[in-house]
């Protein structure tokens, strides 16, 4: 996006660039930074531009006075970094602590990246949070210099098949715009607005439905932003494996990554690509080469049964009442942890339960999670879901999880409402010809192929976790105003928690089972009131 030469002069002073798609924030408080990256999330607008007109050039956010922006302290920043740099060096060497890494944090904004490249961003789950466009509140509609916004992959532009994919791309772009406005129209007629819904609220809810029914048809190359805040060793490990990647894309923007990293913790990301970093890489290709390789000889004669189940768990600890109730034991009493095993195990189930409602205690909401007791059981469940499901679902950290290439191999999700409004067949053409493309390309490379297959297309992914974060999760993913793809997956995985542990899954009570048509309006009121009450707190 194009800035006159005073708002360049204005946006320098909080980032490290101003004219890259990758940028560090400097000189910013932090609470700036939080309430810009949730605005970022929601807009089509480069995070420069939230910052310049949303919160620099509106007075009423009080941001002159926050961060006092006109006082020049360009020279000091840099004064401050090097010093910092200097002064963690010696503290690296004469003490050889990576954690010292984790002391130090940076704000990047990473643009005009595909989906693809978010997920492997996101893959690296511990000591960064990321903040993705949503494309649940946000249509990708618009096209930039007369281009789809999607990315054009170098090894698939310069094969056989690069008109095919432009082609392919484009036709799901055009097929996705051209029908914002009638399934709009149609989910309007469809939920009429009544007199104790405001304009916001209503407006704001057939955008969501019409993003969720048509958000399918968006290829993964669809070019997106995401936010990003993390320590620097957090960041020096996604480094070393994003240089690692069979992917330009990838390779590219950790080397843009590290640049802008290099302005604000430069001591904690220059070892990613030096020769301690570049022997790092050349492990994990070796890894994923050889493996590769050896699975596909093994599995070479091996006939797939059809998993009927989109979601099924696998295994589970099946003492897990024992489990919970052994720690429970320990953590109120001065026993060791195996006589507090054997005790669990010689207790009958009343008196189990008694000690878990116990612990559990009385929940008001979901916020009120159970204590560490139960982060003694694990879950392994085997997942199908469309990729716009699994993007959403990725993003929960304390667990482990693990996907396999994304594909046109496991079939697509049709949004029922769409069938319903007359549209299947033009949402089925797309998915056919996304199909073909994604057939002829994955013929000689499977990993760039997966940019050509559209999020309503299946992903196998498994998740392993413990009950303490299964609560979270289930609780969270059923609530009403969620997409009606990951609430299916996560009322599945309660109903398999609670069928293996009742005494337990009785205590995940704020899963959401119902079923709803409008998903995003109540949701929307309750946020209307809440903007009623800020609007009288600071009036």
């Amino acid at each position: 996006m194009e800035f006159t030469e005073e708002e360049k002069k204005i946006l320098q002073q909080f980032m490290t660039n101003v004219d890259k798609p990758i940028f560090a924030l400097v000189n910013l408080p932090e609470v700036v930074k939080g309430a810009l990256f949730s605005r970022y999330s929601r807009t089509t607008k480069s995070l420069r531009r939230v910052l310049l007109e949303e919160f620099i050039l509106k007075p009423e956010t009080g941001f002159k006075e926050i961060v006092n922006y006109q006082v020049s302290s360009g020279s000091a920043q840099a004064v401050a970094i090097k010093k910092a740099e200097e002064f963690y060096d010696r503290v690296l060497v004469g003490y050889g602590d990576d954690s010292v890494a984790e002391l130090a944090g940076a704000h990047v904004a990473i643009e005009d990246v595909t989906n693809i490249a978010t997920k492997i961003i996101e893959d690296s789950r511990i000591g960064l949070s990321p903040l993705e466009k949503s494309t649940r509140y946000v249509y990708f509609d618009q096209k930039r210099d007369g281009k789809w916004p999607y990315y054009e992959d170098p090894t698939i532009m310069q094969g056989e098949f690069a008109a095919l994919y432009r082609e392919t791309c484009d036709f799901l772009f055009e097929t996705y715009a051209n029908l914002i406005p009638k399934v709009s129209k149609y989910i309007t007629d469809l939920y009429p607005k009544d007199e104790s819904t405001s304009d916001r609220a209503y407006s704001s809810s057939i955008r969501a439905k019409t993003c969720d029914l048509l958000r399918g048809l968006l290829p993964a190359s669809t070019i997106t932003n995401m936010g990003l805040f993390g320590d620097g060793r957090a960041y020096e490990y996604l480094l070393t494996k994003m240089f690692s990647s069979n992917l330009q894309e990838i390779r590219n923007i950790a080397a843009m990554l590290q640049e802008e990293l290099r302005s604000v913790i430069p001591s904690f990301v220059k070892r990613a690509n030096d020769n301690y970093g570049k022997a790092m890489q050349q492990y994990m290709r070796d890894i994923d080469q050889n493996t590769v390789k050896l699975v596909e000889m093994k599995l070479k004669n091996f006939k797939f049964e059809k998993q009927e189940k989109d979601v099924t768990l696998v295994d589970y600890d099946t003492d897990g009442d024992e489990r919970v109730v052994s720690v429970i034991l320990y953590q109120y009493s001065k026993i060791p942890l195996e006589q507090a095993h054997i005790i669990a195990k010689n207790m009958s189930d009343q008196e189990k339960e008694e000690l878990i409602v116990s612990y559990v205690g009385k929940r008001a909401n979901r916020r009120h999670k159970p204590y560490r007791a139960f982060e003694h059981i694990y879950y392994t469940f085997d997942i199908l879901a469309n990729f716009g499901a699994y993007r959403d679902l990725h993003r929960h950290r304390i667990l482990t999880q693990q996907r396999q290439l994304l594909s046109c191999d496991h079939g697509y999700t049709l949004p029922k409402e769409l069938a319903d409004a007359g549209y299947a067949d033009q949402f089925k053409a797309a998915m056919d010809k996304a199909r073909d493309t994604y057939t002829k390309i994955a013929k000689a490379t499977p990993e760039h192929a997966q940019y050509v297959v559209p999020l309503a297309y299946k992903i196998r992914w498994y998740m392993r976790m413990n009950l303490r974060e299964a609560c979270h999760l289930c609780e969270l993913r059923s609530m009403q105003q969620g997409h009606p793809d990951y609430r299916k997956v996560a009322q599945d995985m309660f109903s398999e928690i609670n069928l293996v542990h009742p005494m337990l899954g009785r205590h995940i009570i704020f899963v959401d089972m119902k079923e709803y048509a409008f998903e995003r309006l109540e949701a929307e009121k309750k946020l209307d009131k809440k903007l009623e009450e800020i609007k009288k707190k600071y009036s």
